[in-house]
């Protein structure tokens, strides 16, 4: 093996020249090799491959890869390599700070690092909102890795003494192009001058915006620049099936209906655009018993009910899941079958984040993109990414009974539903008008009467989009949100045979 300071210059000559394709060929210590043995994890993405290398070597990472392609190892390995290399202990304080856009993902990646990191002496913990502040306080300067939100990060070195970071060996931003997205950039950059200007720095992303670019300017020195899906054939997963079928707007439902019934015995994962209209899918088709069961996710939900619904929906063999883009970017769910965007995504990065959900790492996987007549300008700027999709049409004879009269009795019987339903209505409506891309965004294209009746209001909502603009953009931020693919790296863990050798935390 050459030596770890070996420049690479891409993935393929460090296949030919190394030839390293398993962690255990890796200069790593034996604890975290015998973790990653055991969690099963034996052979190397290509982003593992052609950044952990150099990673190992202390240089600055700017990596980019597709979804589901394993980036949380990518970072995770260094991190507990470099502590380890520098006989890290308890009493050296903050070594490495691992910032992600969302909740979930910060647990996803705290999950992992328990897992591989199990045979070493190091403490870790998770900040995150949702939980208590003084609580986290109160052990924050007793942990060697910490994984925490923009926010939550800034508050603790805002406001608690005891929290420092003078020591810090390696600072990690994964989800950069969605923290940025999210509006993080100031928080993030005051983050960044609160650390040590000796640390080692990897920022990872699924896209390298020009905001990413300039923030690794600020952040990161002489880096190494990573993208392992450059020259892919595809910016989706090469097992991932990719469908489009072009509906009204008054006809998605019945669609959706038939959909259902058809793979009672999948798990599916369905994107929509509001909390409004999530909520109304799901009471709306839990009262129909479609024969499989329903669950709903969105921004809106406290957090221990959105970790209950995430497991929840891992835990199950079939199931359909209502979310808006909260789903769509980070989160590892298990086997999922089917991807379906109901409304069409805001621009093709979406699109590749919501249908990498499925075929993740080696998985097979389907997904199907539903547009309306005037939103098939998509399909040209997706293959102009490089997705390509197969045209399909719903098969008449297998088309179930319209549920518009079975909506407007449920309707009829619950002033709360036709409340619910105005609202989703008026939401979806007004997202469409408030989208950048007018070439395939226009709202004057949507029949609001017909949509209105098949949705099973008698009346139509009066509709007043121009109005609330400030409104609208603080929803579409909330409603865009959550988190970059990962390979499925989250296994259920059990604390105390697997958790990392730390002191007891109060956020587990």
């Amino acid at each position: 093996m050459q030596d770890s300071d070996s420049r690479y210059t891409d993935t393929e000559n460090t296949e030919k020249k190394q030839k390293i394709t398993k962690f255990a060929q890796l200069p790593i210590s034996t604890s975290t090799k015998t973790a990653l043995s055991e969690n099963k994890f034996t052979t190397m993405t290509s982003i593992q491959r052609a950044s952990i290398p150099h990673a190992l070597a202390g240089r600055d990472i700017l990596g980019a890869a597709k979804t589901g392609s394993g980036k949380t190892l990518s970072f995770l390995i260094p991190i507990l390599e470099n502590l380890y290399r520098n006989k890290w202990t308890s009493m050296d304080g903050l070594g490495a700070l691992i910032i992600t856009p969302t909740r979930e993902l910060a647990l996803q990646i705290f999950q992992v690092l328990r897992a591989i990191g199990k045979e070493h002496n190091l403490s870790a913990g998770l900040v995150i909102g949702g939980k208590s502040f003084e609580n986290e306080a109160a052990c924050i300067d007793q942990m060697n890795i910490l994984v925490g939100t923009p926010g939550r990060i800034l508050h603790h070195l805002d406001n608690t003494p005891l929290f420092r970071c003078d020591n810090l060996l390696t600072f990690c931003l994964d989800e950069a192009d969605r923290c940025l997205d999210l509006g993080f950039k100031t928080t993030l950059n005051a983050i960044v001058d609160a650390l040590p200007q000796s640390r080692q720095t990897l920022l990872f992303s699924a896209t390298q915006t020009k905001s990413v670019k300039d923030l690794a300017r600020l952040s990161l020195k002489d880096p190494e620049h990573i993208s392992v899906h450059e020259e892919s054939a595809s910016a989706t997963p090469s097992k991932l099936i990719q469908c489009v079928t072009i509906s009204p707007a008054e006809g998605k439902l019945d669609l959706l209906f038939s959909f259902m019934k058809s793979h009672l015995s999948s798990k599916v994962l369905v994107f929509v655009t509001s909390c409004k209209q999530v909520r109304y899918l799901y009471e709306m088709f839990k009262r129909l018993h479609p024969g499989i069961p329903l669950l709903h996710l969105h921004g809106r939900m406290n957090q221990q009910r959105r970790l209950l619904t995430y497991q929840d929906f891992n835990d199950k063999p079939s199931a359909l899941l209502f979310s808006t883009d909260l789903a769509a970017r980070g989160l590892d769910w298990k086997d999922i079958d089917w991807v379906v965007q109901l409304d069409c995504p805001e621009d093709p990065d979406t699109y590749i984040h919501r249908s990498g959900r499925t075929a993740r790492f080696k998985n097979d996987g389907k997904s199907l993109l539903v547009l309306l007549p005037s939103e098939v300008q998509m399909i040209q700027k997706l293959k102009d990414r490089k997705i390509s999709l197969k045209k399909v049409s719903a098969d008449p004879t297998k088309l179930k009974s319209s549920v518009t009269d079975k909506f407007k009795l449920f309707l009829g019987s619950d002033e709360s539903l036709k409340y619910l339903a105005q609202k989703a209505l008026i939401t979806y409506m007004r997202s469409v008008y408030f989208q950048k891309d007018k070439e395939v965004f226009d709202v004057e294209k949507i029949d609001v009467a017909l949509l209105s009746s098949a949705m099973g209001l008698v009346d139509t909502p009066q509709l007043k989009l121009a109005k609330g603009a400030q409104d609208e953009s603080i929803q579409r931020k909330e409603l865009k949100n959550m988190n970059a693919g990962l390979r499925d790296l989250l296994m259920k863990v059990d604390e105390e045979s697997r958790g990392i050798k730390r002191k007891a935390s109060p956020e587990e």
